[in-house]
Parts: structure tokens; C-alpha cells; sequence
């Protein structure tokens, strides 16, 4: 990245948080790419967390229990897995530099993952940015049916149960509009950011141990 100056900006994970508290986030071209770039979208995609929608299969999925969901403990696995190439793509947005960058967040204890697994192998999961009460969702893999879907739900009764009051996905996709996803402008999202960011969350309150039933319970209220 550069200033105005065209002098060379040193990323830090400091700057980095710094840049999500004024709602703006990097990315890059490519895998390969060697420069990465802010990104703060006009319309903003959220997800209400008083408002999931979750498919009446994929409840019946969690509360069958079919799969083991951890958080946080393998985030170098989860990133690695993000950036693999997609059936759908041949490349994505995860660099060397992203990942370095995002490790020493979660060693920081900033970013968060989601971790599901089937007899023993991770199969799909999530990454992202806590600041405050607001997370901020990164990326997602699948190896498994309905495994990121999984690692979405759990997501969202941790972040409810933890206290999070925003859910920024970045950006509206078919594959999470059916959980409720919606964009908002950005202005909108400023105002939401700006309240949820001096908010004590705690993303590692929902015990560790709680069973399909529990999860669906606190992500829904229902």
C-alpha cells in the first residue's frame, strides 16, 4: 500500500485493526499478489443477529449433532484452507501478507475462528476480526456439505451469546442472503460500528461443550 506521497505504508496488525474500527478492510488482487488494498464498500453487507433464518435441513443437521465444532483452536489451518483454490475459482484474495497479518491478530487474541469437523478432519470453518462488539467475517471454506453452514450458525449464537451486537460479512452473497443477510449503506453501518465498538464482548463465553440444541437456542431464541 501507499500514502499520497507514494512512500510504502507498513501494514501492522495495529494499523489493521485501526482500519477496521473505521470500517474499512484489505484485500488483495490475488494469492500471488504482493500488494493488498482498502476496501470500504458503499453498500455494506450485515448480518442481523436478532435475525437469522436457518433451513429447517440444516437445523435438523446441528441439532443431530453430526458434526464437532471447536473455536479457535487451529487458525493457521482454517486461513490455509480459505486461501486453497475453489471449485468455483481458480484463485483467491489470500496472500502471504494477509495471513501473516491475520495469524498475529489471533495470537493477539483479535481473530477468531470456527472449526468443523468430521471423525477427526476439519471440513469446513470460518475466520474473523473481533473488535468490540462487532465481528468482522473474513472468509469461509467447505469440504463437507452444510460445514461452512454449520460454522455460520455456530458463529452467530457465539457472537449473541457473547454480547456482539454486529455482524459485518462484508458483502451480500447469494450463500449467506438466505441466512438473513442484507446491505445496508455505509453510513448506516457507521453508525452501527461506532455502537457496537466500546461494547466488552466475549467471543469464548458459549461453552465450549454445547451440544446442536443449545447452539440452535441461542442463535434464534427459539
Amino acid at each position: 500500500m501507499a500514502n499520497d506521497s507514494d512512500t510504502p505504508v507498513e501494514i501492522t496488525p495495529q494499523l489493521l485493526l485501526q482500519a477496521y474500527a473505521c470500517g474499512v478492510f484489505p484485500m488483495a488482487e490475488s494469492a500471488g499478489s504482493t500488494e493488498l488494498f482498502w476496501l470500504q464498500p458503499q453498500m455494506r453487507g450485515v448480518l442481523p443477529l436478532d435475525r437469522l433464518h436457518i433451513p429447517r435441513r440444516l437445523a435438523r443437521t446441528i441439532r443431530g449433532d453430526h458434526f464437532e465444532v471447536r473455536a479457535s483452536t487451529d487458525f493457521s489451518s482454517v486461513i490455509n484452507a480459505c486461501a486453497a483454490p475453489r471449485a468455483d475459482a481458480t484463485d483467491t484474495w489470500i496472500n502471504p501478507q494477509i495471513k501473516q497479518l491475520y495469524t498475529a491478530l489471533f495470537e493477539s487474541g483479535c481473530a477468531h475462528t470456527i472449526e468443523v469437523y468430521q471423525q477427526g478432519n476439519l471440513v469446513g470453518g470460518l475466520y474473523g476480526v473481533a473488535l468490540g462488539g462487532a465481528f468482522f467475517g473474513e472468509s469461509m471454506f467447505s469440504r463437507a456439505r452444510d460445514a461452512s453452514k454449520v460454522a455460520l450458525v455456530h458463529l452467530v449464537a457465539r457472537l449473541r451469546y457473547g454480547g456482539y451486537v454486529l455482524l459485518d460479512t462484508q458483502f451480500q452473497t447469494d450463500h449467506l442472503a438466505q441466512f438473513g443477510t442484507t446491505e445496508i449503506p455505509s453510513a448506516d453501518y457507521e453508525i452501527q460500528l461506532e455502537r457496537a465498538l466500546p461494547l466488552e464482548a466475549d467471543f469464548f463465553a458459549l461453552p465450549q461443550a454445547s451440544t446442536g440444541a443449545d447452539v440452535l437456542r441461542y442463535a434464534t431464541d427459539r
